[in-house]
């Protein structure tokens, strides 16, 4: 499989995760000039912004590699244009979540929440 259709696949079973517990399906795949965020999702008063990492070779020492401080500062920046086009969210929290897919020593969806902040 190459790494788009693995990374959609992911995509699919973390919104489904997320579903399940409760949140809303705000948007996929939101795409500035800056980047791109996952998934947008909405639970009570917060919108979480989310990026899905699907690693089933990887350690934990590989994640904080792909989530360094650069891709953390792209989502945020994302998440800000997001929030412009998007005023009804104005007086919401914002949470960036970061779930993890089949990585070694973890669940299968191991959710972080607040796995970073601005």
């Amino acid at each position: 499989m190459d790494t788009k259709t693995v990374g959609q696949e992911g995509e699919e079973r973390a919104s489904k995760y997320l579903m399940e517990n409760g949140y809303c399906i705000v948007e996929r795949n939101f795409r500035t000039k800056y980047g791109e965020i996952d998934i947008i999702v909405k639970k009570a008063e917060t919108v979480v912004f989310v990026e899905v990492k699907t690693m089933p070779n990887a350690t934990s020492d590989m994640l904080s590699k792909v989530l360094n401080t650069q891709k953390q500062q792209r989502i945020i920046k994302t998440s800000k244009r997001f929030l412009q086009n998007h005023r009804e969210y104005s007086n919401s929290y914002i949470r960036y979540d970061v779930i993890v897919l089949d990585m070694q020593g973890l669940p299968p969806v191991y959710h972080i929440e607040n796995a970073f902040s601005e």
